[in-house]
C-alpha cells in the first residue's frame, strides 16, 4: 500500500488540476479548486520524498 500512494496522490492531483481549470472557466469557486489544488501538489511531492529517508538505526 505504501509503494501504491504516491501514485494515488498524483491522480489526485491530475484531479484536481481538472477542477481548477473548471474553476478558472468560473464554473467551480476558486476559493475551493486553488486549496484543492495546493494541498494534492503538496502531498504528491511529500509522498514521493519522504519514502526514501533514511532514520538511522537504534541505538540502546
Amino acid at each position: 500500500m505504501r509503494e501504491l500512494l504516491p501514485f494515488i496522490f498524483l491522480i489526485i492531483t491530475l484531479i484536481a488540476a481538472f477542477l481548477n481549470l473548471l474553476g478558472l472557466m468560473r464554473l467551480i469557486p476558486l476559493y475551493i479548486t486553488l486549496p484543492l489544488l495546493f494541498i494534492s501538489i503538496y502531498l504528491t511531492i511529500f509522498s514521493f520524498t519522504h519514502r526514501r529517508v533514511y532514520r538511522g538505526g537504534m541505538r540502546g
